[in-house]
């Protein structure tokens, strides 16, 4: 991955140069930029935004090679970068929040990406360069976060699962291709998220280009302040099911999901809305996402949604008026609704415009 860096970094230069000259704003933007990529890379198995990404990432590092298997995330070459630099474009959902005569944004990312979709467009790399602050659901960069989840993740209640639902989930890592007893040691919840996570492997989705692998990796290496908006104890209360006839409902309903074919079209579908900024698609998410079938589906989506945006709002808002000027970034469906981040920010006083959308 370090070679990937380096030829990002004469891409990015060979990019930006001549228009840098011209443009103090935009100078600016390419020394930002090219402080970023020695360390990005090298260090994004570790860098996701949830946890079952993180797992998901790394679980597929040491999948076991072979013809049938996924495609194992690649660095481009030189000519490979600097092709991608001349095409990037802007990606997802961003918004400009402003409020005391202040600006700070408010971006929807993507936790498993294509490669050519990290590269940053204009309007978010203009975003990121105008911010001192990235705000992510965690920072999955800093040590301290880590010790926790791994901390968190050692305590968690062992539950065994029943004959035949161990053997379906081991033939569903195997087709992965990972690891005999990769997932043993996880949660059934978690077993689960991370198959999930990566079962568009073979379409060019991947953990290891999520998007907010590439910010934490940018603010760290910009020596941006690198906030967490929530806390690992939060993001593992949140994956635990206490209950067990929920969790093997959940189980169940998973494999199903995944035996059947049906989850990885809907992860590439909801990836290419992503990649194509169509907002009034994921706003539409419930209606297509065929997730919501049952009273407990719907109550994880109020549960993993709803419930954690005010929170995520307050600290926003605590930011920007701390004077900071913040590039907070979670997963897209915070952003949708009355209840997603764009409203509960309007509700707080900020003047909240739209900067990118569907080409």
């Amino acid at each position: 991955m370090r070679a990937l860096m380096r030829a990002l970094m004469r891409a990015l230069r060979t990019r930006y140069a001549m228009a840098m000259t011209a443009l103090p704003a935009r100078r600016l933007l390419l020394r930002l930029l090219l402080r970023l990529l020695p360390r990005l890379l090298r260090r994004c198995l570790r860098g996701l935004g949830l946890l079952p990404l993180a797992l998901a990432c790394s679980m597929a590092a040491a999948a076991q090679p072979a013809p049938e298997c996924p495609p194992a995330a690649q660095s481009p070459d030189t000519e490979q970068v600097q092709a991608g630099m001349r095409a990037a474009r802007d990606h997802g959902y961003l918004w400009r929040i402003s409020k005391g005569g202040r600006s700070s944004y408010l971006y929807g990312t993507l936790h498993v990406a294509k490669l050519a979709w990290m590269y940053p467009g204009p309007r978010t790399a203009q975003a990121l360069a105008a911010s001192d602050t990235i705000a992510l659901e965690l920072d999955l960069l800093d040590p301290d976060v880590m010790r926790r989840l791994a901390e968190g993740m050692a305590a968690l209640p062992g539950a065994a699962l029943p004959p035949p639902l161990a053997r379906r989930m081991a033939g569903l890592a195997a087709a992965e291709c990972l690891p005999p007893q990769a997932l043993a040691a996880l949660a059934p919840e978690l077993q689960v998220a991370t198959l999930m996570s990566l079962v568009a492997r073979r379409d060019g989705l991947d953990p290891a280009y999520g998007i907010d692998a590439f910010l934490a990796g940018f603010g760290r290496s910009t020596g941006k302040k690198m906030v967490s908006l929530e806390t690992p104890e939060l993001q593992l209360r949140l994956l635990q099911m206490d209950d067990a006839a929920e969790r093997l409902e959940f189980v169940e309903q998973s494999l199903a999901e995944l035996e059947s074919g049906r989850a990885r079209p809907q992860l590439v579908h909801m990836a290419q809305v992503w990649a194509d900024g169509d907002l009034d698609t994921l706003t539409r998410y419930e209606d297509w996402c065929d997730c919501l079938k049952t009273k407990s589906d719907r109550d994880a989506m109020v549960r993993l949604l709803d419930e954690r945006n005010p929170a995520l709002a307050e600290g926003i808002d605590a930011l920007h008026r701390s004077g900071r000027q913040v590039f907070a970034a979670v997963g897209s469906l915070h952003m949708i609704g009355r209840h997603g981040l764009p409203a509960l920010l309007a509700q707080r006083g900020y003047r909240v415009e739209r900067l990118s959308g569907a080409p």
